[in-house]
């Protein structure tokens, strides 16, 4: 018993002493936890700095192992981004190369990536999943014909439109999907250049998605675009992107703009605990690259929705307080930001005022034209041995401007000082491959140099044919002097500001002149120096048709049209309309060309059948839309009764292409539609010699029509001295003039 006491005393003492002396024990146990907390977040601190410092991707999945109570555990780290998806819309294939080519440059992330067809993509079952799936969608979009999108993204443009303005499926439907825009355009196309691409932009925003990054805009107008050419404007911009890409995998919302202080910011922390909604508005990143958006930047519309409230619905009466509201933010950021403003706008006025020029040809287009079999010459003109060139070295026959005007087809230099056209026809044989342009904004080659270097190109192709079986010896050495220039290669010659001192050129190189212009450059025709035959290619007979068949640049085409038909009818030398027929196109508007005939007075008119060029992304012209021969001679008859001073002339059945001639050049019922070359250069020269106060027209240098040429005649426009010769399974070659 005395045993038990005591133990139960030295318990009850002990008891006794700890609640006298707890204050010092939750002194101890408190100080011993915080000493714990404080080297758990040195430890953690450390082991994140070395992380950023050996630049190890945050996208990664990856195991983390901690230690918990003495224990190894593993951590799956945070995924944010798991890939990129890469939406293209193509018509020529510039959009598509432009998505494999991003492809190849993330996949060094290890990051999964997919290129995707617009048209192989239905958005209506898939796009809502990237509102979760932690992937970046980007858009490469092309603007096509009237500022649609190409064919293969109509549906996708169509339904993300519908839906981003049906209000059932709500303006929060996308929100979650990261995005960036890259619009593809041609800014000579005023009213549409990249309508497409902001349309998208707009949309996709409309449905609370988010920006990563400014839409940009690559341009195909050389002169305009801001890197000089499209493909430096996708290169500059895929730079940013990757850079945006790397930062938004190691969790970055946004980067600092350097507008914290002292240029830091404030918490790295609190940027990492970001919502979506606030990267939502948060797009234009990098405003030192002053890149333009489509109405206003993401922090303008975020001041716009800070100003309407959470509501979604705004009143009318608070419209002018939102609007100031946006206008006052807008101002203040603008005045933080003047010095990069003010510096991008010197620069361009510098750039402006100095007159900088660029060439006309890009590395890009030289390769592509190159490859088609150009001699580029310069910085803007082009030579190319026609295939009837090669036809007549042979003796196999000659163009039908060997049957219609007696040109020698094996001693004719085909050509152009002006690669850029000013309309995208449907059925251009160059796949449009060249410039677009409404005016000369290229660097400029003197025409002395253009001639002398065509030449020798020209000569350079024919020397090929040196030995080459079945070529003639003497037709050979006769084409080493080229004694026509046709300037029909490509382009529109007539846009050459030195288009004058280049004529006169070739005519004192005894050279004769066929150019052909689109009519939609009225001044320059009436301000053109003779030329031995001067073509209007005329399209259409109607201003419906011909928007739908060249696609013009200008706004005013159907007047710029009509005014240069007026002016070659003052032309005194010979004047010439080239149509060409496109079935289902433009074969039932007969009185409508017989009233631009009447308006033109051309001397002749050739009536051909549109040539098929293959397959093109940038034309839907099928073989369907190729006449046959009876379909164009049948037309040809019509449109004779209609125009009651021309009469059917020549034909050249194997180019599909028939000759109506003014009946002025019918004299004493023979034909007179050849011309006298040495006649036309001794005129030209008196014209010169006389100040050009000495004039001829067209009746002073024709020669007689021999009759295998003539329409009727059993040979059908082939010439007789030579032997016609039929391919067999082989690719027809159809380039010429």
């Amino acid at each position: 018993l005395d045993v038990s006491m005591d133990t139960w005393n030295l318990f009850y003492a002990c008891l006794v002493s700890l609640w006298l002396h707890r204050f010092y024990i939750y002194s101890a146990v408190a100080f011993g936890i915080s000493i714990w907390i404080v080297i758990q977040f040195s430890t953690t601190k450390t082991k994140k700095k070395g992380e950023e410092s050996s630049g190890k991707p945050a996208a990664a999945e990856g195991i983390e192992d901690k230690l918990v109570n003495g224990y190894a555990t593993q951590q799956a780290k945070e995924v944010h981004v798991s890939g990129v998806k890469i939406f293209y819309g193509s018509q020529t294939g510039t959009a598509k190369r432009f998505a494999k080519g991003l492809a190849e440059a993330v996949i060094p992330l290890n990051l999964p990536v997919e290129v995707i067809s617009m048209g192989d993509y239905d958005p209506d079952d898939c796009l809502a999943e990237e509102t979760s799936s932690r992937n970046i969608c980007v858009f490469l979009v092309a603007t096509y014909t009237d500022g649609q999108p190409t064919e293969s993204a109509a549906w996708f443009c169509k339904w993300l439109e519908e839906t981003a303005n049906d209000f059932r499926f709500g303006k929060t439907y996308l929100k979650g999907l990261r995005y960036a825009v890259f619009g593809l355009g041609n800014s000579v196309y005023v009213d549409h250049y990249n309508t497409v691409g902001r349309n998208i932009d707009r949309w996709l925003w409309m449905l609370s998605a988010s920006r990563i990054m400014s839409r940009a805009e690559g341009d195909c107008n050389v002169a305009q675009s801001k890197h000089g050419s499209i493909e430096a404007d996708f290169e500059a911009w895929k730079a940013k992107f990757l850079s945006r890409l790397q930062a938004l995998c190691r969790g970055e919302k946004k980067p600092c703009s350097g507008k914290c202080k002292k240029g830091k910011c404030k918490s790295s922390g609190k940027q990492n605990k970001e919502s979506s909604e606030h990267e939502h508005g948060a797009s234009e990143y990098e405003n030192t690259e002053a890149e333009e958006l489509f109405e206003t930047s993401s922090e303008e519309e975020a001041d716009a929705e800070e100003a309407g409230g959470a509501n979604s619905v705004v009143d009318v009466e608070d419209l002018g307080n939102i609007m100031s509201h946006m206008k006052k933010a807008k101002r203040e950021r603008e005045l933080e930001e003047g010095d990069v403003g003010t510096s991008l706008t010197r620069e361009n006025a510098g750039r402006k005022e100095e007159g900088e020029k660029r060439e006309m040809i890009t590395p890009a287009l030289r390769e592509a034209l190159t490859k088609q079999g150009y001699k580029l010459i310069g910085s803007h003109s082009g030579v190319k041995l026609c295939r009837w060139t090669k036809s007549m070295l042979r003796g196999r026959g000659g163009c039908y401007k060997h049957t219609f005007y007696g040109i020698e087809s094996h001693r004719c230099m085909e050509a152009t000082p002006s690669l850029a056209c000013a309309n995208k026809c449907v059925f251009c044989w160059r796949h449009h491959t060249n410039p677009v342009g409404t005016e000369w904004r290229w660097k400029m080659d003197q025409p002395e140099m253009i001639l002398q270097e065509a030449i020798e190109n020209h000569q350079n192709m024919i020397k090929q044919f040196k030995g080459v079986s079945g070529v003639k010896a003497d037709r050979f050495a006769e084409a080493m002097t080229a004694k026509h220039c046709a300037l029909s290669l490509v382009g529109e010659p007539i846009m050459y500001p030195e288009i004058n001192r280049f004529v006169k050129l070739l005519h004192q190189h005894s050279i004769s002149s066929f150019l052909v212009t689109n009519a939609q450059f009225p001044d320059e025709i009436r301000n053109l120096e003779p030329v031995t035959q001067l073509y209007v290619s005329v399209d259409a007979s109607t201003k419906e048709s011909l928007k739908r068949i060249d696609r013009p640049l200008f706004k005013d085409f159907w007047q710029r049209f009509l005014d240069s038909l007026k002016a070659l009818s003052e032309k005194q030398q010979r004047t010439v309309y080239r149509l060409t027929l496109v079935k289902a196109w433009n074969v039932d508007e007969l009185k409508a060309y017989a009233d631009l005939i009447t308006l033109g007075k051309p001397d002749f008119i050739e009536v051909k059948g549109v040539t098929y060029c293959g397959e093109s992304s940038a034309s839907n012209l099928t073989m369907a839309n190729v006449p046959w021969h009876e379909e164009v001679v049948r037309f040809v008859q019509e449109l004779a009764d209609l125009i009651p001073d021309y009469e059917i002339a020549c034909e050249h059945e194997h180019s599909n292409c028939l000759l109506i001639a003014h009946k002025k050049f019918k004299i004493d019922g023979e034909w007179y539609t050849w011309i006298n070359y040495d006649r036309f250069q001794e005129l030209v020269q008196e014209h010169e010699r006389s100040g050009r106060s000495k004039a001829f027209t067209a009746a002073d240098y024709t020669a007689r029509t021999p009759r295998w040429a003539l329409f009727g005649s059993r040979e059908r426009g082939f010439d007789p001295f030579d032997v016609r010769y039929q391919r067999k399974n082989k690719a027809r070659d159809i380039s010429g003039c």
